[in-house]
């Protein structure tokens, strides 16, 4: 799975911005912490929920059942609005 192309990410290091640039997928914009960032770079290419899961547990000092599980909601969120290509 990975972002569609008509979505546009944006992180300024301490909160990232998901923009459609195609309206009739969806319209509006979502805003979100570091941890969504980190997702969202992910994203850009070609990954699974596991991959992601394993970058995070990298990067932050959490245990990896929170982890995994703000990745599967985060990703539930993002198919809510269409946002991955799977």
């Amino acid at each position: 799975m990975k972002l569609k192309e008509s979505f546009i990410m944006h992180n300024d290091g301490t909160e990232s911005i998901l923009i459609s640039a195609n309206a009739s997928e969806f319209s509006g914009l979502v805003k979100g912490n570091k941890t969504f960032g980190c997702i969202l770079e992910c994203l850009a290419t070609e990954t699974t929920e596991e991959e992601i899961v394993l970058k995070l547990s990298e990067k932050y000092d959490a245990d990896k059942e929170t982890i995994a599980k703000d990745v599967q909601n985060t990703l539930v969120n993002l198919r809510k609005i269409g946002a991955l290509d799977e």
